[in-house]
């Protein structure tokens, strides 16, 4: 076992009684990782510094918290950790409570055997390996998933991506501000809210984006543009709030608007809340107007959009100091530059459009547009701060 345990598949043994304790470490110190604690607040400290835990084991008896409400906060916690009871008690009641409300792998009974409490441990760790080798697959898939809709969108129509790609950076930080703390649904909606564009040549968001009418059946096509990232969204598993999100960028807050009923006013997801401003915001912007103009226009749409989120737009924006502006060419282009002006070819074709966030995909277009036909360089950009840039790099780790 000693050359299969990795520095990820620690072991918690919690015991009011330190002699417990100290047995086990004498028995499994050379073979696990092993931490021990005696009682649940301790255990919980131990967590929180040194975790994540593969499999905790849990006195039933202790005081103050006893193991099966130990156990039942730890799923809450950390779903992923194997739980093992272990009690003195051969109590019928005691195993039902934490079979069921702590998810127990095993109810074990003292005096427990090094053998027996080893092959149990295997036991353990082998199924803590299968969770979470399932879990980061489903999340590889998800993430791949996402990657190549967005490049896809990106090479169809760069327009759509670059809007959605503007949206973005202002979302999580939105997001942060209300005290949503896991912000992945939101960025990922917003990442894919333009999906649905992809029917729609790029003049088309062009038009839009400058606040320009479109002919009857290409308006058509756009208001569905959410109905269609939605439904191809729902191909994807463990979506269903960004597609739910989605779904209600276009909504109004007073329940006007695609999709036709639905919820209204708090029950719409606040992602789609969210999106619903950022996606105006952003029309507006693009249409020449400057950011407070456009947030007094936003503001005089009587029960188009949530205030509060509108306030938080407004506080998130006023905050958005420390860019400094820099020239470069396009092989010193960086992920995470704004572009602070239009990129054109030397004859004079737009080829992205000021405001966007250079990604991977964007520098490897431009690089091929510069080999093949020439960019009219150098390029204006904004470099966020330093702290932004050391968020950006972990979030991408």
């Amino acid at each position: 076992m000693t050359d299969q345990c990795t520095e990820q598949e620690k072991i918690l043994f919690v015991d009011d009684d330190q002699n417990i304790l100290d047995a086990f470490r004498r028995n499994f110190r050379k073979d696990y990782a092993l931490e021990t604690a005696t009682s649940a607040r301790e255990a919980a400290g131990i967590i929180s510094r040194k975790g994540p835990f593969a499999v905790v084991v849990s006195d039933m008896r202790m005081p103050g918290v006893d193991g099966v409400q130990f156990l039942t906060r730890l799923k809450e916690i950390c779903p992923d950790t194997i739980r093992i009871m272990l009690t003195g008690y051969a109590d019928v009641q005691s195993s039902i409570a934490a079979v069921n409300e702590g998810s127990v792998f095993r109810f074990l009974t003292k005096p427990c055997s090094a053998q027996h409490m080893k092959r149990v441990l295997e036991d353990a760790l082998r199924q803590y390996r299968l969770v979470t080798a399932e879990k980061q697959l489903l999340e590889q898939t998800l993430s791949g998933s996402i990657k190549v809709l967005t490049e896809l969108l990106a090479l169809v129509n760069p327009d759509a991506f670059g809007r959605s790609n503007r949206i973005h950076r202002l979302v999580r930080q939105m997001a942060l501000h209300m005290g949503v703390t896991k912000t992945w649904e939101m960025e990922n909606a917003a990442l894919l809210s333009q999906i649905g564009c992809m029917l729609l040549p790029s003049m088309a968001i062009q038009r839009i984006t400058r606040g320009e009418a479109l002919d009857g059946e290409m308006q058509q096509v756009y208001d569905m543009h959410p109905m269609i990232a939605a439904d191809l969204l729902g191909h994807i598993p463990r979506l269903d709030n960004v597609r739910e999100i989605i779904l209600y960028q276009e909504k109004h807050y007073d329940g006007e608007g695609a999709p036709i009923g639905g919820k209204t006013g708090e029950d719409i997801p606040l992602g789609g809340r969210i999106l619903k401003i950022l996606v105006d915001f952003d029309q507006l912007e693009n249409s020449g107007k400057t950011a407070e103009q456009a947030l007094n226009i936003l503001r005089g749409r009587t029960g188009w959009y949530d205030q509060r989120v509108l306030d938080v737009l407004d506080k998130v924006l006023s905050q958005k100091t420390g860019y400094e502006l820099r020239t470069v060419r396009v092989d010193q282009m960086r992920t995470g530059m704004l572009l602070a002006e239009d990129v054109q070819s030397l004859k004079g074709t737009l080829l992205v459009a000021q405001g966007q966030e250079v990604t991977t995909v964007l520098i490897t277009r431009l690089r091929t547009y510069a080999e093949i036909s020439g960019v009219h360089e150098p390029i204006k950009v904004l470099v966020p701060p330093v702290e932004e840039r050391g968020e950006q790099e972990q979030d991408s780790c």
